[in-house]
């Protein structure tokens, strides 16, 4: 039962890729609303997640927001680390944030979290009928702006639209092969807490450093704002109807 509500995360996260594509030639909006949802699932559905499931303390802070900071300033490292090394290349500096690498490696902490999805669809399908219904609901619609996320950001650095299509492959059967591993295996919640809150730090970066100001660099109109807003918006009403 698990996987085959899973499917439904599937066929969402191809849906969420495919309308990316559809709109490549209003790109600012693209990237305008992609940073915004970015923005929403981290601070109203990962972080609050986090929390939750990991709410012990470390020298007095949780030790979900430890791991946030520390995901951010992992993503800031690898980012600079690559870039470095691409300007030892030749490459020039102000290409640093196109590094294909970059966002492959973005595209594959989504396909991560969708995996992570997965996993918590089966658990609550262990729990009952009604959570698994529930947490699946919340998955699914979530789903749509991962696989818009994902094929984002694995073109905005630079790499090929196959690739691209590809890591969106990858992100939509993640949650199938997620919810399919619960059969054999169960994850402890504070390894879950602690990888929401890690998760959720690089994508706040990637949303803040990277995705926002590329959106107003070149467009910097009231509509690529309000496309953020927006964003952000959607969230809120999927985690509101989820809750």
């Amino acid at each position: 039962m698990a996987v085959f509500v899973a499917l439904g995360a599937f066929l969402m996260t191809l849906a969420g890729g495919w309308t990316a594509q559809r709109v490549t030639d209003r790109r600012h909006l693209v990237l305008g609303l992609a940073g915004g949802l970015m923005l929403g699932v981290v601070g109203l559905d990962l972080l609050p997640e986090a929390l939750r499931a990991a709410g012990t303390e470390v020298f007095g802070v949780p030790a979900a927001l430890l791991l946030f900071v520390g995901g951010f300033l992992l993503a800031h490292l690898v980012e600079r680390l690559l870039a470095a090394r691409r300007a030892a290349h030749g490459a020039a500096d102000h290409d640093h944030h196109r590094a294909p690498e970059v966002g492959l490696t973005a595209a594959a902490a989504m396909v991560g979290h969708s995996a992570m999805d997965g996993v918590a669809i089966g658990a609550a399908f262990q729990v009952g009928g009604g959570m698994g219904l529930a947490v699946a609901l919340a998955v699914i619609a979530h789903d749509f702006a991962d696989g818009f996320n994902t094929f984002t950001l694995t073109s905005l650095y630079g790499n090929a639209r196959r690739k691209a299509v590809a890591m969106l492959f990858a992100d939509a059967l993640a949650p199938v092969l997620g919810a399919a591993s619960t059969a054999f295996l169960a994850i402890p919640e504070w390894f879950l807490g602690g990888y929401l809150g890690l998760f959720g730090g690089v994508l706040l970066y990637l949303a803040a450093a990277e995705i926002l100001p590329e959106a107003h660099h070149e467009h910097p109109a009231h509509s690529t704002l309000l496309c953020t807003v927006a964003g952000t918006a959607f969230i809120w009403l999927v985690v509101g109807l989820a809750g």
